[in-house]
């Protein structure tokens, strides 16, 4: 990793850059094969499969029968683990559900919210060489909550043309049956368009590698909406003489490990702690069957040293992390000030990986910088609030002469018009 000691302002901005290819470069791969998708349906998904995942596929979806018998594939062990994490997951996003609100704004004039499922969502689950069957749970369980009546879920085949136990078990453990085995640019397509065998939706959700980071971006173009940009995983670790060197270095690799274009950052006070961390981060790699693949995103990663507090806050405001951790003694100073993260972790027993798998929280965050304006998904990533209003004859003869003043100041004559033939009817009344 580099480093960088009390590094100055003007050096912020190429210390802030993340190691990604820019949308203008990765756009004209996506256009095409969105409109092969559009045009040739099931057929370019198969081609792009066999392009892309040098697989040739027969069928593009996954029989229950498939689904059903992976139980019998899976672990014990691994089943509870599974379990465990599901019951920690729905446990925190039901918590999330709020009440209808209501309130009489004036005599008459009665206003309320609901919140009502999105019908249709697509959820996106990355593969290849580390199929994440757990953001399945951290998808599927809270579009379950939320009601959604037709949720599709895309993952990209292994070298076999299958999809791993792991996903086929944990898609069926959360009541998924529309199952496809589809990945990469052209599954953001078939979600965006539909095609013979994979049905439109309204939202795409799930992360995935900067490919499809732009396709969910470009679907956007066709009125689908997406949960956020999610692409390559980051992490941030603040740290000072409290914390436990190897820890901090298991949890920089727990993010390096996942692509080489994956970021991950420590920021200190402490200059003694950069030869301890560096040290443990290479005694840790060289154990990792992933080493190749976090030592190439070691090489975008940094280590940077600020003298006080304040700085140190500030580039990581304008970071905005993905995933943040505090290892600092004063841990509530760092806590109070954070503006923009997707997910924060506390102390040194609160490894990034819990909240991956199975303390509750949601792992679909905004990355490259987007926590400064999204959300991580959770319960209403999968809600649409709408609002509803009732007025009686008491609350227009209240609130009419209002509407009347100001539609006509923005010259809306039939705006002002609809209050008006209410009012004179209701003069006619009495």
């Amino acid at each position: 990793m580099q480093q960088f000691l009390q590094p100055s302002t003007d050096e912020w901005a190429a210390l802030l850059a993340r190691p990604t290819a820019s949308y203008n470069d990765l756009e004209p791969v996506v256009e095409n094969v969105f409109a092969e998708v559009k045009k040739r349906g099931d057929d370019a998904l198969k081609a792009y499969t066999a392009q892309f995942d040098h697989v040739e596929l027969d069928e593009i979806r996954v029989s229950q029968a498939e689904l059903d018998g992976a139980a019998s594939r899976i672990s014990k062990e691994l089943k509870s683990a599974i379990q465990l994490a599901k019951n920690n997951i729905e446990g925190f996003h039901l918590t999330q559900k709020t009440p209808k609100v209501s309130v009489e704004t004036q005599a008459g004039v009665v206003c309320w919210q609901e919140k009502r499922p999105i019908q249709k969502v697509g959820l996106y689950i990355p593969g290849g060489s580390a199929p994440l069957f757990s953001t399945i749970l951290m998808l599927a369980i809270p579009a379950q909550i939320a009601g959604c009546s037709e949720i599709v879920l895309c993952s990209p085949p292994n070298k076999a043309g299958t999809l791993p136990d792991e996903v086929l078990y944990t898609a069926a453990l959360c009541g998924i049956s529309k199952v496809y085995t589809v990945g990469g640019i052209q599954a953001i397509a078939a979600m965006t368009f539909g095609t013979e065998t994979i049905p439109n939706v309204y939202k795409i959700f799930g992360p995935g590698n900067q490919f499809v980071t732009v396709a969910k971006q470009w679907a956007t173009r066709f009125n689908v909406a997406i949960d956020m940009p999610a692409g390559p995983s980051e992490l941030l670790v603040v740290a000072d003489n409290s914390a436990v060197p190897a820890y901090v270095a298991a949890d920089l690799l727990s993010q390096a490990e996942h692509g080489p274009d994956s970021q991950v950052i420590l920021v200190t006070t402490s200059t003694e702690l950069l030869p301890k961390v560096a040290d443990e981060i290479k005694a840790q790699l060289k154990e990792l069957p992933r080493k190749e693949v976090a030592t190439k995103a070691i090489e975008n990663s940094k280590m940077i040293v600020f003298d006080t507090d304040e700085l140190a806050i500030d580039f990581i405001n304008q970071y905005g992390p993905e995933h943040y951790i505090i290892c600092m003694e004063n841990e509530d100073l760092y806590i109070n000030a954070v503006q923009n993260a997707g997910s924060v972790f506390v102390g040194n027993y609160t490894p990034e990986s819990a909240g991956d798998y199975a303390s509750g929280t949601n792992h679909t965050l905004p990355t490259n910088g987007y926590a400064k304006q999204y959300s991580g998904v959770n319960l209403d990533s999968f809600l649409k609030q709408m609002t509803f209003q009732k007025i009686s004859k008491e609350g227009i003869k209240g609130i009419g002469s209002a509407i009347e003043a100001m539609a006509a100041a923005e010259g809306l004559q039939a705006h002002k018009n609809a209050v008006t033939l209410r009012l004179n009817d209701l003069k006619d009344e009495a």
